[in-house]
C-alpha cells in the first residue's frame, strides 16, 4: 500500500509541475497580431510595448497591461443642435476617422479614448459651426471639416492618436427655416428666369436694330451709287448733246442750213414725244405741218450722207 501511495503521490507532483510548467509557458509566451499592440506593466509599471509578433515575458513579473488596435477607425459623432452666429437652430450629424499612433499614450494618457474623441468633436463642432451665420455654414462645408480636423488634431496629439478625417454628414436647419429656404431658392430662380428673358429680349432687339441699320446702310449706299450712275448717265448725255451743239454752229457757220433742219427737227420730235407720253394727257390735237417735218427729216439724211462721204474721202 505503500508503494501505491508513493506512486501516487510521485505521478501528482509531475503533473502538478507539468501543469505549471504549461501556464508559466502560456504567461511568457505572448502572440501579438497584426494591427494590435500591445503595453507590457512590470509590477504595475509600463516597460515597453510589444508589436506584432510573438514575444517573451517574464511570469509573475511582467504582464499586457492594455491591447490597442493602431488600424485607423470611425467614430460615428451624436447628432446634437447647435446655434449658428444668426441664432438658427440646426442639427449637427458628423463623423471622425482616427489612428492610434502611440499605443502607450492612448492607453495610458486618456480614459475611455472614443468616448473623449467623441466629445472632443461635438464640442468643437459646436464652437466652429455657431461661428458661422446659416447660409455660410450650409454653403462651406469644406471649410467646416478643415477647421474641425485642425483643432480635434491637435487637441488629440497628446493621446498618441492622429485625427485622419473628419465629415460633417448632415446639417439640417429646421422645417420653418427649410420652408423659408425653399420659397427665397424660388423667388431666386424666377428672378433669373426673369434677367434671361429680358436679357433675350435685349439682345434680339440688338440684333434686329443691327440689321436695320445694315440694310439702310446698303439702300443708301444702293441709292448712292445710282445716284451716281445717273449723274454720270446725264454728264454724258450732256457732253453728248454740247458735242451736238458744237457741230451744228459749225455747220451754221460753214453756211450748211441743212443742220439748222436737223436741230430744229431734233426739238421738235422731243417736244412731242414729250407730250404724247405725258400720263395726264388722253388725247393731244396738236397742228403739224408735215412738210416741215419732212423737209427736216431729209435734212437729217443730208447730213448724214455728208458725214458718210467725209468719212470716206478721209
Amino acid at each position: 500500500m505503500s508503494d501505491i501511495f508513493g506512486i501516487a503521490a510521485s505521478t501528482g507532483s509531475a503533473l502538478f509541475l507539468l501543469v505549471f510548467a504549461i501556464i508559466l509557458i502560456l504567461m511568457m509566451v505572448k502572440s501579438v497580431p497584426q494591427g494590435d499592440e500591445w503595453t507590457v506593466e512590470r509590477f504595475g509599471r509600463y516597460t515597453r510595448t510589444l508589436s506584432p509578433g510573438l514575444h517573451f515575458l517574464i511570469p509573475v513579473m511582467d504582464k499586457v497591461g492594455a491591447k490597442i488596435n493602431m488600424m485607423e477607425t470611425v467614430l460615428d459623432i451624436d447628432s446634437q443642435e447647435v446655434i449658428t452666429k444668426d441664432n438658427a437652430m440646426v442639427v449637427a450629424d458628423a463623423v471622425t476617422f482616427y489612428q492610434v499612433v502611440d499605443a502607450a499614450k492612448a492607453a495610458y494618457e486618456v480614459l475611455d479614448l472614443r468616448r473623449a474623441l467623441s466629445n472632443l468633436s461635438q464640442t468643437n463642432i459646436r464652437s466652429v459651426v455657431g461661428s458661422m451665420d446659416l447660409d455660410e455654414s450650409l454653403s462651406n462645408r469644406e471649410v467646416i471639416n478643415a477647421k474641425l480636423l485642425s483643432v480635434i488634431d491637435g487637441a488629440a496629439q497628446p493621446w498618441g492618436v492622429k485625427v485622419t478625417r473628419v465629415e460633417i454628414k448632415d446639417l439640417a436647419p429646421p422645417s420653418d427655416i427649410n420652408e423659408a429656404m425653399a420659397r427665397q431658392m424660388k423667388a431666386e430662380r424666377t428672378k433669373r428666369a426673369e434677367i434671361l428673358q429680358a436679357e433675350g429680349m435685349k439682345q434680339s432687339a440688338i440684333l434686329q436694330a443691327e440689321g436695320e441699320r445694315e440694310s439702310q446702310i446698303r439702300e443708301a449706299e444702293g441709292r448712292k451709287e445710282a445716284a451716281f450712275l445717273d449723274a454720270e448717265a446725264r454728264e454724258r448725255s450732256a457732253e453728248a448733246e454740247a458735242k451736238a451743239t458744237q457741230m451744228v454752229s459749225e455747220a451754221i457757220a460753214k453756211g450748211d442750213v441743212q443742220a439748222i433742219n436737223y436741230f430744229v427737227a431734233q426739238k421738235y420730235t422731243e417736244a412731242l414725244r414729250d407730250v404724247a407720253s405725258s400720263p395726264s394727257s388722253k388725247t393731244v390735237m396738236i397742228p403739224l405741218e408735215a412738210s416741215s417735218l419732212i423737209g427736216s427729216v431729209g435734212g437729217i439724211a443730208d447730213i448724214a450722207k455728208a458725214v458718210m462721204g467725209d468719212d470716206k474721202k478721209k
